[in-house]
């Protein structure tokens, strides 16, 4: 089953959260670890529900899970057992669940909307290697290795409830292909959003418009974009991506700063522009997932939430 497309045929869009890390820090966690925010699901787990709960009350239609950077190796350098970090990675699931029906338990919220769902994150081989490889790609490792790392992963989130999967910040084809080909094994639909360059390349530095015609083979994926990238080049990248695929295209950048992987800081001014100034610059490219990546915030997610729901 694809959930995004009821809420296309019913709004014309899908709104998605912002950053999970950003407003854990906010909250005076660390993320400086190679855990990054996966470490919170060990520590201070209600603090990441309650995030979720923020971007439902924001108005996302879309909670995405705090398993970007929770692998069962991550887990495992960490002293964890295999079963042990399935268990972290199952409570991903369970967390966003427990936000989304504490959100959809109110009447009020329950007023013109769909109920929400959610989407495991499932983030490239380069965020467990914590070198900031997710924005290089250019693995040393072979398909069949790179399948091994992710399908344990996303048969977890699966089996956890997980609505979809949201495989995010991809910086090559190759493990694009893969992680579709997992999905479909697996009966989710997924969306797959790449890290791109500039305006017209995905991180490794294929075409994003060859990225996007080779997935559309793909019956699991139900969308397919950018994410995690700077704001001025996705207006670009969604024209790209719309001239060689009729799947729906998925948005959802980063502030605009640029990330020191080995410092995991944001240094830089934040692109200039307000959220929902630049979300319609997105839409009327081709876009209709929308949503935010590292640095944007709930009050990024109403303002578009307001513009989107205002057509």
């Amino acid at each position: 089953m694809n959930p995004i497309a009821a809420f296309l045929e019913r709004q014309g869009m899908m709104v998605l959260d912002g950053a999970m890390a950003t407003q854990l820090e906010a909250r005076g966690l660390s993320l400086a670890d190679s855990l990054w925010s996966a470490k919170v699901l060990m520590e201070e787990p209600q603090t990441i529900a309650q995030v979720h709960l923020d971007y439902f009350e924001a108005g996302a239609d879309c909670a995405i899970t705090a398993s970007y950077q929770a692998t069962i190796p991550g887990f495992m350098a960490r002293g964890l057992t295999a079963q042990e970090a399935a268990v972290l990675l199952e409570r991903s699931v369970s967390l966003a669940a427990q936000a989304r029906e504490t959100f959809w338990s109110r009447e009020e919220n329950r007023q013109g909307r769909l109920r929400p769902v959610i989407a495991g994150s499932v983030g490239p081989y380069g965020a467990y290697l914590a070198d900031g490889s997710e924005y290089r790609g250019h693995y040393t490792i072979h398909a069949r290795e790179l399948e091994e790392f992710h399908r344990p992963r996303m048969e977890i989130l699966a089996r956890a409830g997980a609505d979809l999967f949201a495989c995010e910040t991809i910086p090559c084809l190759e493990e694009a292909q893969i992680v579709a080909k997992i999905a479909g094994e697996l009966h989710l639909s997924c969306w797959v959003s790449f890290s791109c360059r500039n305006e017209t390349e995905i991180c490794e530095g294929t075409p994003i418009a060859q990225a996007a015609a080779a997935l559309e083979e793909y019956a699991s994926v139900a969308a397919v974009g950018i994410n995690c990238t700077a704001p001025e080049y996705v207006a670009s990248l969604v024209r790209e991506v719309r001239q060689a695929t009729e799947k729906p295209i998925v948005v959802y950048p980063n502030s605009g700063e640029i990330y020191d992987p080995l410092t995991k800081t944001w240094h830089g001014p934040a692109d200039g522009q307000t959220f929902a100034q630049r979300s319609q610059e997105w839409y009327e490219a081709g876009a209709r997932l929308l949503g935010g990546c590292c640095r944007t915030t709930p009050g990024d997610i109403r303002q578009l939430s307001q513009w989107l729901r205002n057509l």
